[in-house]
């Protein structure tokens, strides 16, 4: 009785601790999954989340916003002075983004003119000639609702940009300039304008085309190879940077396709504007080499090649006057081999108007080198 007794409470106290480990096995288990889930669900989870919420687009913005600004101007008028040849009625597929009504008869009025810019130096904005061309008045506004006049330091009609220096004391919020260079056709391309002086709008789209020739869109007036987005543009917004997805300013906005082919917008390169702001704040004029010839691109689809053919000669110009001809084949221009018309126009601006530059041709089955010395665009027009 009393051996039975012994074994029974051993089997008791042998039950009792492996019901004591078998507790301990499954809280350890449910322990270690509550360690594991606890930091997933409510730090690092919510951490992403809350990233997440901060895009690059409101990331880009909070970086450039604040420097863009709206541009308000006043031209008095004293009557109807468009030509009827004015793009503005020849051609109903674009519009300047900043809009205005035309005065009704001959009139004096004050015509009010609005479009968008941004301050890329101390007090210094760049923005679109077309959007203060002839204006008597300049008002600048900023995006926390201050406003100042607005002093023009230069414009150029031939890439349409123009700088303007705020007048009043700072600091001024400024812009980061991008290198349009390094840009590729499917980058982010974001748009913002200012055109109400309060806050900024901003559009999403992407890069669509690099160099876009101005011509290829019937514009023959202007000197520009553009960037074309799909990002949506405005009215107002003229003059307002393109950002790339690290709020850079890629562009100048300046077109919108409004008719058939809709929803395409060009800017300018910002390289490009660069190269122009400069020579307008430390000239007060930009210069346009030129030899006064039209190019024509086109393409052997037998051999697959490209060549750029002269398409006109304007009459007594530095390229009539060193023998260049209707339908010569530009070869070579200085050292560069020529395979589109961009290619042509980029050597001679290098070269400038103080010394020749040589170009060799083909004309029929002849080989022939000349040398021309560019002119500015002005002395050409006056011809």
């Amino acid at each position: 009785m009393y051996l039975k007794n012994i074994r029974e409470s051993k089997l008791k106290i042998y039950k009792q601790k492996k019901l004591l480990l078998s507790s301990a096995i499954t809280l350890g288990i449910l322990s270690s999954i509550n360690v594991i889930a606890q930091p997933l669900t409510n730090q690092k989870f919510n951490a992403i989340n809350k990233y997440s919420t901060n895009s690059f687009i409101t990331k880009a913005v909070e970086k450039t916003g604040s420097s863009v600004v709206t541009i308000d101007t006043q031209r008095y008028v004293k009557k109807r002075t468009f030509p009827r040849s004015s793009q503005l009625f020849i051609d109903p597929y674009f519009e300047k983004f900043f809009g205005f009504e035309l005065p009704n008869g001959n009139q004096p009025s004050i015509e009010k003119s609005q479009g968008s810019g941004f301050i890329f130096a101390d007090g210094v904005v760049m923005t679109n000639a077309h959007v203060v061309n002839g204006s008597d008045t300049v008002i600048i506004g900023l995006t926390n609702g201050k406003k100042f006049k607005g002093k023009l330091i230069g414009e150029d009609v031939f890439t349409d940009l123009a700088v303007l220096k705020i007048e009043g004391k700072g600091p001024w919020p400024i812009a980061k300039l991008g290198d349009s260079s390094k840009i590729k056709v499917g980058d982010w391309a974001i748009a913002v304008g200012n055109p109400f002086g309060l806050e900024n709008t901003v559009t999403l789209g992407i890069i669509s085309n690099l160099k876009r020739n101005v011509t290829q869109l019937g514009i023959y007036d202007k000197k520009l190879e553009l960037i074309q987005t799909d990002a949506a543009i405005n009215p107002g917004n003229s003059g307002g940077p393109l950002l790339n997805s690290k709020g850079e300013v890629i562009g100048i906005n300046t077109l919108i396709r409004s008719g058939p082919g809709a929803g395409l917008s060009f800017s300018i390169p910002i390289n490009k504007a660069k190269e122009i702001a400069y020579q307008l704040i430390n000239n007060g004029k930009v210069i346009h080499p030129m030899i006064g010839i039209s190019l024509i691109d086109e393409n052997n689809f037998e051999k697959n090649f490209n060549f750029v053919k002269v398409g006109y000669v304007v009459p007594n110009s530095p390229a009539e006057r060193s023998g260049i001809q209707l339908n010569d084949i530009i070869l070579k221009v200085g050292s560069k081999d020529i395979e589109k018309a961009s290619d042509v126009i980029n050597q001679i601006s290098t070269n400038g108007i103080n010394k020749k530059i040589t170009i060799l041709l083909k004309r029929r089955n002849k080989f022939i080198s000349l040398k021309v010395r560019p002119v500015d665009i002005t002395k050409l027009k006056n011809n």
